[in-house]
């Protein structure tokens, strides 16, 4: 149906502000037309022209890749298969699933909306309610924590990288002054007559004397010097990190194609390696087998909320500091989908792919298989990957450098999402400094904490620190996030922000996950998790008192950061309101800039605010929704936010 241009016209205009005022959207200020539409464009440019630009995507596809290499990390090949395993084998691939739809996919997307909403990093996105904006700094704290360590365990993968480069390779043979029973690449523990509790490959060797020159008595005797070796490694890593991080998003988003896609190429060839190797089926067979009874252990269902945590990385501010670089109207709800099933297929693939490799070495050793199975991720990274790798007939060398330039790859998109994320609260906050100064910063700073690392404890520390400074607090932060997004500022006015920007309406599945499955089950889940905790342990030594307490110190002051906040946004607005209480209610509320960051889009909003506060003012002869106005302003846009409506339609 067609209708006439000056209907058309006529319509647009209206839902400028240059026909009719609907007392809905213009309030009781009474203003000619000439008067209003000149303050609204005066205005309009004024806001641009203070308001800092913001960098983004150069497109789509880059956003989506760089999520993708962020929650694909070395959680996925390193850690899944075997919390799988430790969990029912094939049956934890039920609660990790359902612990997915209905608590790491609704969180994901959570946060993707937050941030391409308010197009800020995880701290000032907490406009919408300032009295938790103490949840973003405790977020900062844990991803630094996180990415310290992170970033150490890159380095181990550059040193092995570099050793794949020998004619022999170096963990394949046992050192001439091991006082173990130790079994190098070409000998068979059965055939050898030696006790399977007592053995001690050369790849173990390798890597606990060799590479960490790991200290047995943990840290009761201090922490000694770096390792001037992981020390260059670790300086390497920092600055590859500096080097795609200093032009932000247009930097990190090229380099996004090499590190999502680069790990499924490896993995593919090692699975078809592996599966043609003798021995592989017994290993993926003693990977799926089903074992139904732990379906009933709670414990087995905080495994798999932990695993979507670690794998995911929600709760850690790094999503919204990507979506913050989205244009406004850009479709994560199709994201969100898209990268939670990818997650949950790489893992897949990289369990497969394991117990393939594992299941040929139980076949070389003589062995059963889970005596070959290690529980500790970097042992599987460090000490089984690279035993098998040195046993291939073809090309060993080959497939050891495929192998960890995976995992550093497979680093660099997890480290430079966690460390952008850093780099984006510090450029929110202070506007003025330059990105590439602000990198530099952080990467020095890192490069000094990774040291500890480095050191003969340093595997120790990392443990410590994993514990108390990653997953302790985020449980916490994670449950406040969402109380204070769906309870204190509401889920319908939430849902009202996320129709506006993506012209989708949020279902019952989503309304139910947000305002009540997931801070609940979160809730039950942590305080089930405290109390089944035993004491931290690591490698057989079991941290003392002090290094307890240290983890404690930790964790207390990232969530004290949330009151402290608070007490800060009181203050702030204690001269502006009547009372304490009245400042206290008032950091409850969104403040003046939770909305769009375009001045047009702006606009726009709170029209679309006023049509759902006052609906009996909308009448029936509204002609056209908000949407609209796009189409008369697409032409003017400047901004690059806006977008047709043919666009703002389609793309959901």
């Amino acid at each position: 149906m067609k209708l006439p241009i000056d209907s058309v016209v006529s319509k647009v205009m209206f839902w400028k502000g240059e026909g009719t005022i609907n007392p809905g959207f213009e309030g009781d200020e009474k203003k000619s037309k000439d008067e209003g539409k000149v303050e609204v464009d005066l205005a309009a440019n004024t806001e641009a022209s203070e308001e800092p630009s913001r960098d983004q995507w150069s497109n789509p596809i880059e956003f989506l890749l760089s999520c993708i290499a962020m929650s694909v990390g070395l959680g996925n090949v390193w850690r899944f298969p075997f919390v799988a395993l430790e969990n029912g084998g094939g049956a934890f691939l039920i609660p990790y699933i359902l612990v997915l739809l209905f608590i790491g996919k609704p969180l994901y997307y959570m946060e993707l909306c937050l941030g391409q909403f308010a197009s800020s990093g995880s701290v000032r996105v907490w406009d919408l309610a300032p009295a938790f904006r103490g949840v973003g700094y405790g977020q900062a704290v844990a991803t630094w924590a996180v990415v310290t360590y992170y970033v150490s365990l890159m380095a181990l993968t550059v040193f092995y990288f570099f050793g794949s480069f020998s004619s022999v390779l170096p963990w394949s043979v046992c050192p001439p002054d091991v006082q173990l029973d130790c079994v190098s690449k070409d000998d068979n523990v059965t055939a050898l007559g030696l006790n399977v509790s007592t053995v001690v490959s050369s790849a173990d060797e390798y890597f606990k004397n060799e590479v960490l020159q790991s200290d047995p008595n943990g840290l009761d005797n201090g922490i000694d010097a770096p390792e001037w070796r992981l020390s260059l490694c670790l300086l390497f890593s920092w600055i590859v990190l500096f080097v795609i991080l200093a032009k932000g998003v247009q930097g990190s988003g090229k380099v996004a194609y090499f590190t999502a896609l680069f790990p499924y190429l490896v993995l593919f060839i090692m699975l078809i390696r592996g599966a043609t190797l003798p021995g592989s089926l017994d290993g993926i067979m003693f990977f799926i087998t089903p074992r139904w009874e732990k379906l009933l252990d709670p414990g087995v269902w905080y495994a798999a909320v932990n695993q979507s945590f670690f794998s995911l990385s929600v709760g850690f501010g790094s999503i919204i500091m990507f979506s913050s670089y989205n244009s406004f109207r850009h479709n994560v709800y199709r994201d969100a989908a898209i990268i939670s099933v990818t997650d949950t297929l790489t893992s897949l693939l990289a369990g497969f792919t394991t117990f393939a490799i594992l299941g040929h070495l139980a076949h070389l050793l003589g062995i059963p298989l889970k005596d070959v199975v290690k529980s500790d991720g970097t042992s599987l990274a460090f000490i089984s990957y690279p035993e098998v790798l040195s046993r291939f007939d073809w090309a060993p060398q080959l497939f050891a450098v495929l192998f960890f330039l995976m995992l550093f790859t497979l680093g660099v998109g997890s480290a430079s999402a966690l460390t952008g994320c850093i780099i984006t609260i510090i450029c929110d906050e202070f506007p003025s400094l330059k990105r590439w100064i602000v990198t530099l910063a952080v990467c020095v700073c890192g490069f000094l904490l990774g040291l500890f690392y480095v050191t003969p404890q340093g595997q120790y520390i990392l443990t410590l620190i994993d514990y108390y400074g990653a997953g302790f607090i985020i449980f916490i932060l994670a449950i406040t996030e969402v109380a204070a997004v769906q309870w204190v500022y509401g889920i319908n006015n939430f849902c009202r922000d996320v129709e506006f920007m993506l012209n989708r309406k949020t279902g019952i599945y989503w309304k139910f996950c947000w305002a009540f499955l997931i801070p609940v089950l979160l809730a039950f889940i942590f305080i089930y998790g405290q109390y089944k905790a035993e004491p931290l342990k690591a490698s057989g030594y079991v941290f003392g008192s002090g290094a307890n307490a240290f983890g404690v110190c930790i964790a207390i002051f990232a969530c004290l950061l949330i009151p402290i906040f608070f007490v800060v946004e009181v203050m702030r607005r204690r001269d502006e309101a009547d009372s304490l209480l009245e400042a206290m209610r008032n950091t409850l509320k969104p403040n003046a800039d939770w909305c769009p960051k375009d001045p047009i889009l702006r606009r726009e909003y709170q029209q679309f605010k006023a049509s759902h506060e006052k609906p009996e003012l909308q009448g029936i002869d509204n002609p056209l929704p908000p949407v609209a106005s796009s189409l008369s302003l697409a032409s003017q846009n400047t901004t690059g936010y806006a977008a047709p409506v043919t666009q703002y339609n389609t793309s959901v």
